[in-house]
């Protein structure tokens, strides 16, 4: 039952950007058009994290307005050192931040620029543990078969702090990446087996397989193994 391939769906990747593995540079491919900075007011308001995935994000909204696309949300902790410092407050019975705890929600990146873009097309957000990536892919297919035209899956994680070590030990590596789904582009295929995978997803993999440079790249999981690979 471990080679047992229980998922295979095809999704095209009209555009894309990602984050290097250092955050020092936001690689894109595909139909990007040109696109202004992310305003100083999404950036005022978010933590370096969210910065990076709404800038990947916003380059591929670019030219959009009129379409709108459904947006998927992937992120298996959030803005999680926002978080800790709402708990820190919290246990040192401080007050906590209104705009902190505001945009604490798990989906708060994608009500965010939801309001800058004007996107009424809804969105969906995913948390599940080392099956998130797969199951935000999953979910954007879905939406897709459901008449979308276009998906932004956005998918972001920063290493735990750390006072979380002893469940994380900081193994996962940060990423923030955006893909534009819809129809033309890189045809990926994703599949996965029952069982667990160890490893976690690392940007340059993504980058790698995007720009045709590797066939597959392996996204980690729990309850599944989870791939993308080029379509053939």
């Amino acid at each position: 039952m471990m080679n047992e391939r229980v998922l295979g769906i095809e999704l095209s990747v009209q555009a894309w950007a990602v984050w290097n593995a250092d955050g020092s540079a936001l690689i894109r491919g595909g139909d990007v058009p040109p696109a202004k900075p992310l305003p100083a007011s999404l950036r005022r308001r978010v933590t370096d994290m969210g910065r990076r995935m709404l800038e990947a994000a916003w380059v591929l909204c670019a030219g959009l307005e009129d379409d709108a696309p459904r947006m998927v949300l992937s992120s298996r902790h959030g803005e999680y050192s926002r978080t800790l410092g709402l708990l820190s407050s919290l246990a040192d019975g401080e007050d906590v931040s209104p705009a902190d705890f505001s945009l604490a929600v798990h989906h708060g990146l994608a009500g965010l620029l939801s309001i800058a873009t004007g996107n009424r097309a809804g969105h969906t957000a995913i948390a599940a543990g080392g099956d998130t990536l797969g199951s935000a892919l999953s979910e954007a297919a879905s939406c897709l078969a459901s008449g979308n035209r276009h998906v932004l899956l956005m998918h972001f994680d920063e290493v735990l702090p750390p006072e979380y070590a002893v469940v994380s030990a900081g193994k996962e590596p940060p990423v923030a990446f955006a893909l534009l789904l819809g129809e033309g582009g890189v045809r990926l295929c994703l599949e996965a087996q029952a069982g667990a995978l160890g490893t976690s997803l690392h940007p340059d993999h993504i980058i790698g397989l995007l720009r045709g440079e590797s066939d597959s790249a392996e996204l980690g999981g729990e309850r599944h193994r989870w791939r993308l690979c080029r379509a053939a």
